[in-house]
């Protein structure tokens, strides 16, 4: 299986950013890592390898990018607004350097999307809001509002909200998406979603599906046994699902 590993400086984010690349065609797949996770954690959670069939096969490529949570909405020490632009400007990074360079390397016309954890709700903010870019989404293990406070998990920007918090909360502007070729695109995307039956985030699953189905928006949601918020569960998933 061909790996590769890029770097280059950008001038979005002012800093150095890192990724891997494994395969040599088939539907490009960007690949967002979890909380704590860096661009080499799914080759060493063994999701890679858990696809290594269809990525030697040519079906699939893999782009596993940095999540940069700790630039965004893990810097305690920002001030919430300044972690939500930061987050902002990695979005452009990955729409205006990630994007363009999978698309230089890769012509085939399908676009995956995929995370786990944090990674499954940048995956979806994304896919949600520029829908005509990706042909299928694959989030496992997500929370979809990251203002919610469940069990031990905070509010993670701390009570702050603006406009740039409700555009990139997929359960707060999904809920008032108006009809228009963004909502179109949405319902010719396909969408999958999975969550452990005992996860803390089984309900904001559950309303995300809700707010899906309400706007016409066929989708998967599967339900796995107990938490499955892990790597053992994710290497099963990933095989099945993209």
């Amino acid at each position: 299986m061909i790996r590769e590993y890029l770097r280059w400086y950008s001038p979005r984010l002012h800093r150095d950013m890192e990724l891997l690349v494994f395969g040599h065609a088939g539907a490009k797949v960007l690949m967002f890592p979890t909380r704590e996770g860096r661009f080499f954690e799914y080759e060493q959670l063994g999701v890679v390898a858990s696809l290594s069939e269809k990525v030697r096969a040519g079906q699939l490529q893999l782009f596993c990018i940095e999540g940069l949570a700790g630039e965004t909405f893990y810097s305690h020490w920002r001030h919430p607004a300044d972690r939500i632009r930061r987050h902002a400007l990695f979005e452009d990074y990955v729409l205006e350097e990630v994007l363009p360079l999978m698309n230089a390397r890769n012509p085939h016309d399908c676009t995956i999307v995929q995370g786990c954890s944090l990674g499954a709700f940048q995956a979806a903010s994304l896919a949600f809001r520029h829908p005509h870019l990706f042909r299928k989404l694959v989030a496992f293990s997500g929370r979809y509002d990251l203002t919610l406070k469940v069990e031990h998990f905070d509010d993670l920007l701390g009570g702050y909200y603006d406009t740039d918090v409700y555009f990139r909360t997929p359960t707060h502007f999904l809920a008032n998406l108006p009809a228009g070729p963004q909502l179109d695109h949405l319902r010719r995307m396909e969408i999958v979603l999975t969550i452990g039956a005992e996860d803390p985030f089984l309900d904001n699953n559950r309303h995300l599906s809700h707010l899906l189905q309400e706007h016409g928006v066929q989708h998967q949601m599967h339900i796995w046994h107990g938490r499955a918020h892990r790597a053992s569960a994710w290497r099963r998933m990933a095989p099945l699902y993209i």
